[in-house]
């Protein structure tokens, strides 16, 4: 399975920035990172394991880009304006430096996006965001209010990135033609946030799979069974 490391000084964030990609060719596939993770936590948790025959038959191609939570949402020594604020220039960087980039490796000219717990929250929002970029959006035990993060702090940049708030106003078609799973578990810490993402999303007559599974913790082993299941839905060819 090819492996390969990438740095970079972004330009929208300011900082350099690190990404692992796998495999040598296929969909491209970008995975984020749960809260604060690294470029290689998928990695080292199993979960590009979990995909190895996607990767080495060239089906997919995942791009696993660094967090930065760190700076935005998790960060408590600056105020709530600059943590949203860092989270959107978070969100132009992977728009821009990343999936402009990939997304013409398929003739659909658009990527998967997934992700697991916080990173979940990730691949929704940039999925909602941008769904004319994105086929097939992905989260496994995602977790969707950012509002506990801000403090009550409340601008334009929250709302947009509150898909339980701006997912009411969206009339983008490409959104209805995206394929949207939630994964979760009845033991899931998650179990809530999925429902009621589920019911906005019905609520607006978009077609999605609530993937609930069985007696399954909030924790790696339920996501490596879900991520190659619905990396199955793609279309290759």
């Amino acid at each position: 399975m090819k492996e390969e490391y990438f740095k970079w000084h972004s330009p929208n964030l300011g900082r350099d920035i690190e990404m692992l990609v796998f495999g040598h060719a296929g969909y491209p596939v970008i995975l984020f990172p749960t809260s604060m993770g690294s470029f290689h936590e998928n990695k080292d948790m199993g979960l590009i394991d979990s995909a190895k025959w996607y990767i080495e038959q060239g089906l997919i191609q995942i791009f696993c880009p660094d967090s930065i939570d760190k700076d935005s949402f998790y960060n408590k020594q600056i105020h709530p304006v600059h943590r949203i604020e860092n989270h959107v220039r978070y969100d132009k960087m992977i728009c821009h430096e990343i999936v402009e980039k990939v997304k013409n490796n398929t003739s659909s000219g658009k990527v998967a996006v997934a992700g697991c717990s916080f990173g979940g929250y990730h691949a929704a929002n940039f999925a909602f965001r941008h769904p004319g970029y994105v086929s097939h959006m992905f989260s496994m035990s995602g977790a969707f209010n950012i509002k506990s993060f801000l403090d009550g702090f409340h601008n334009d940049d929250v709302f947009y990135n509150s898909p339980e708030d701006y997912l009411y106003g969206l009339d983008d078609h490409e959104l209805w033609n995206m394929d949207i799973v939630l994964g979760t578990s009845n033991w899931d810490i998650c179990f809530n946030a999925n429902l009621k993402l589920s019911k906005v999303l019905s609520d607006r007559n978009i077609h999605h799979w609530l993937d609930i599974r069985q007696e399954r913790k909030h924790d790696w082993p339920v996501w490596q069974e879900m991520f190659p299941h619905y990396l199955s839905r793609i279309k290759f060819f």
